[in-house]
């Protein structure tokens, strides 16, 4: 980083866990539209409702003013020109070390008890540098299959090699992306993932405990009551949500609008909300009369998007959790997904929607097209489990887990 960084307090390394603890967080992402950024904007909510001395590292580019009745504070920092672009509304700026000071001085007055990081960018490498130096525990959350993500976004290049060259080149980066990636969260002493599969994974990789951060939902924003057409409109709506990007498996939707017409189902129209680099060619590959690219919404516009969809159909295989998922059961509508990555573990199959290869996608969408009641009572069965969900118990967990990670680290002097 940079010369000049002073020794920090005795006291902030020493003093015993506090309850409630005093959390400094680190987002990858907060103003931008991905799951990250959606926990992280509901983890500042949840500080703030319950009172919770909070401080929010994160980029962008206002820094709000500080409302001195508040106990969550917000140090808000601009990336730069130098900043490479990783999805429309993503960059990674390789300077960010410039605010440095800035950050350690904010940092010492705050006293954290915890530095909480959710990645590799250069706010987790910026958090977990500052954990180090000054002697606090760091936590570190997985959100994103980076090393997954890594390995698809080199098909330009891997689909010009032969088909076993081209399944081992991807295989490799996977398996080197995750072996970096670990090695920043080896550092932490507590880990968080969204899936049990996901902590079995980091466990193994770091030997560090690993808990559930799971994501909630507003069941109030999203609901069946959001709805605005008729429910037996002649026409079934699939929806999509998220970004139009390689590792979200979206080229599978234009071949399932042709299947479905093989197979005589016609009235289907797609809804399609998100942007990103694959949006050209899915508008070029779905027919214009039947895909309504709507862009990205957000609020009232997102929830009553959703209500009008029949059908969530998320052909993902590298979601950690699958925020959309949750957001439309709780909107009332089934989804289908696959059995990779971490939606599978939010539809109940056969019950709030189906679990299905690429492959099963098609057969799934036409059961439910040809028996209108199974499809009602997947929706009542989706928002009822929906209903069950909530971000209070989300981060009530998260904070449990900061507890034992503080008085382990107090026990042991470090």
């Amino acid at each position: 980083m940079q010369e000049g960084t002073t020794n920090p307090e005795p006291e902030l390394t020493r003093r015993a866990p506090a309850r409630p603890p005093r959390v400094a967080y680190f987002p990858d992402s907060f103003h931008e539209v991905n799951g990250v950024a959606h926990t992280s904007r509901n983890f500042v909510a949840y500080a703030q409702r319950h009172r919770l001395p909070f401080l929010c590292v994160r980029a962008g580019k206002t820094n709000p003013q500080p409302d001195p009745a508040s106990t969550v504070q917000t140090l808000e920092l601009p990336r730069g020109f130098a900043s490479v672009g990783i999805e429309k509304d993503l960059a990674f700026d390789p300077l960010f070390g410039r605010h440095l000071t800035r950050v350690e001085r904010e940092l010492i007055r705050f006293k954290p008890d915890i530095i909480h990081i959710t990645g590799p960018s250069e706010l987790g490498l910026l958090g977990a540098w500052f954990a180090s130096e000054l002697g606090v525990p760091l936590a570190a959350s997985w959100h994103t299959n980076v090393h997954e993500y890594a390995a698809r976004r080199l098909s330009w290049l891997t689909s010009r090699l032969p088909a076993r060259q081209a399944s081992l080149a991807e295989a490799r980066v996977e398996s080197a992306t995750l072996w970096t990636t670990a090695h920043l969260y080896r550092l932490a002493k507590v880990l968080f993932a969204p899936n049990r599969e996901l902590c079995d994974l980091l466990e193994h990789a770091t030997h560090r405990p690993c808990h559930l951060m799971q994501r909630g939902v507003d069941t109030a924003l999203f609901s069946p009551a959001r709805r605005t057409r008729p429910t037996s409109s002649g026409k079934l709506v699939l929806g999509y949500v998220g970004r139009l990007s390689i590792e979200k498996n979206v080229a599978l939707l234009p071949l399932l609008e042709r299947q479905l017409a093989d197979l005589g189902i016609h009235d289907v129209q797609f809804l399609i909300i998100g942007h990103g680099s694959e949006e050209a060619s899915l508008r070029a590959a779905l027919p214009a009369a039947k895909a309504e690219f709507a862009g990205v919404l957000r609020g009232e516009a997102l929830s009553t998007a959703y209500a009008n969809m029949d059908l969530l159909v998320f052909p993902s295989h590298t979601d950690t959790f699958g925020n959309v998922v949750l957001e439309a059961l709780a909107s009332g509508v089934p989804a289908i997904v696959t059995p990779g990555g971490g939606p599978k573990y939010i539809v109940q199959q056969g019950e709030t929607g189906f679990i299905a290869p690429d492959e099963g996608f098609t057969s799934a969408i036409a059961t439910l097209a040809k028996d209108p009641s199974l499809l009602h009572r997947m929706r009542e069965n989706a928002r009822a489990y929906a209903l069950t969900c909530s971000w209070d118990a989300v981060f009530h967990r998260v904070y449990d887990a900061y507890q034992t990670a503080l008085r382990t680290s107090f026990d042991h002097g470090t």
